[in-house]
């Protein structure tokens, strides 16, 4: 594939131009960056990539200007998880709602499910959380079954699987770690339980090679289920979801047009990592264009082995703002994670990072008081340097404790790392 490569059609470059027009007649905030911008008589690539970049300071700085709708047309009010900042307020219509709807259900189709399918929702769908509401929505438009159960409290969601025998579960990975091992020490037969497959967000479940991670290979290793990979945020009103071939997560080329790009802003070559851009297409309330997400992934043009043509977006590798310089070396938050994950008697962890007197950064990694005495920290600790080239400064947290640390009651996801 040629470097500077775009996954375009025909019709994606009409919507787009739909929504550049909407969003000149419509968005305050547009209106003033499109209102000098002129096109060629076909709109083309070349237009699309003369409009600069919107930024998360540019919507955080006023998101009430990129609402395109009046007050009494906005259905629901979502904000951003604030995982890399404040929240940000997001305006949904009827019809994004509608378009959230879709977006699910055919993420749900690539993952080969149906209406005979029962889904457990184990995030939250309050809290003006948009992925518990974009799921419950799409479930509904697949005609399949919904048990809205929330987050947390282990005993309760093994208490519903086995009562109401849902298909799919719909989780944080994480969260399926402490899933099955309250599931051990409380003798639950979790291998004969009706969950066949689980719908994982928030982390990611595969290396750059598209494998499992270690934390994927650890639920898999455990328990005979079928894990899908996703990838979205509240900005983007729709997801990038795998299909069965486990191999990238899929575009959805009605909903989003996708650039993938190198510092220099340049489109990088199949199989090559850069910083996802992404324009909703088909927005009533905030559409955003050229939006830079901060999240860095691999991005692969090639056809699915599904017969699908539309791009395909690895795991995650990091996020601009979450770079981590400690002793001279530099790290994101997934090198951590798939470190601690490799080890079984790591059920739950947290991660600091802080500023020393000198301005840098030091990493302190909480784990359970019950691994102090034991042999395998003295593993932990030598995979760390062997993996990060570092060694993290250890403290040790009780294990009920340190789960409420990480899985706080008023948070959406888990909060496995915070940047003092």
């Amino acid at each position: 594939m040629k470097k500077g490569f775009t996954y375009s059609t025909k019709k994606q470059l009409n919507l787009l131009q739909e929504t550049i027009e909407y969003c000149t007649n419509h968005s305050p905030y547009y209106k003033k960056v499109l209102k000098t911008k002129e096109y060629s008589e076909e709109f083309s690539l070349v237009d699309y990539r003369n409009i600069p970049f919107t930024t998360k300071e540019d919507l955080a700085n006023d998101h009430k200007s990129f609402c395109c709708v009046e007050r009494k047309e906005i259905a629901e009010y979502v904000t951003t998880s604030g995982t890399t900042g404040d929240p940000i307020s997001l305006f949904l219509t009827q019809n994004d709602l509608k378009r959230l709807a879709k977006n699910e259900k055919d993420s749900f189709k690539l993952m080969g499910f149906s209406d005979e399918d029962v889904f457990q929702l184990l995030t939250t769908i309050d809290k003006q959380f948009m992925a518990g509401l974009a799921y419950s929505l799409g479930v509904q438009e697949l005609g399949g079954g919904m048990i809205r159960i929330g987050p947390g409290v282990p005993k309760l969601q093994w208490e519903s699987i086995f009562t109401y025998e849902p298909t799919v579960l719909i989780a944080v990975p994480s969260f399926i770690v402490t899933l099955i091992e309250f599931a051990k020490e409380n003798n639950i037969d979790f291998q004969a339980s009706s969950v066949k497959a689980i719908v994982c967000i928030g982390e990611p479940l595969r290396n750059n090679d598209l494998f499992l991670n270690t934390l994927g290979e650890r639920i898999t290793s455990n328990w005979d289920v079928k894990l899908f990979s996703t990838y979205a945020s509240t900005e983007m009103g729709a997801a990038f979801s795998e299909c069965t071939e486990h191999k990238g997560c899929h575009l959805n080329d009605d909903l989003l047009f996708l650039e993938v790009l190198d510092e220099d802003g340049n489109s990088v070559e199949d199989g090559t990592a850069g910083e996802i851009v992404v324009t909703t297409l088909q927005t009533e309330g905030t559409p955003l264009i050229r939006y830079k997400t901060g999240d860095i992934a691999t991005v692969y043009y090639d056809q699915c082995g599904c017969g699908s043509k539309t791009p395909r977006l690895g795991p995650i590798i990091g996020r601009k703002n979450q770079m981590i310089k400690f002793k001279g070396t530099t790290l994101y938050p997934k090198a951590i994670y798939d470190t601690l994950d490799e080890f079984e008697q790591i059920s739950c962890y947290k991660i600091i990072i802080d500023k020393n007197d000198l301005g840098n950064d030091d990493l302190i990694i909480l784990l359970e008081d019950k691994l102090i005495d034991l042999p395998i920290l003295h593993q932990i600790k030598e995979r760390c340097k062997e993996k990060l080239r570092v060694l993290p400064t250890f403290h040790f947290v009780e294990t009920n404790k340190l789960r409420g640390m990480v899985y706080k009651k008023h948070m959406r996801k888990p909060e496995k790392i915070i940047f003092k």
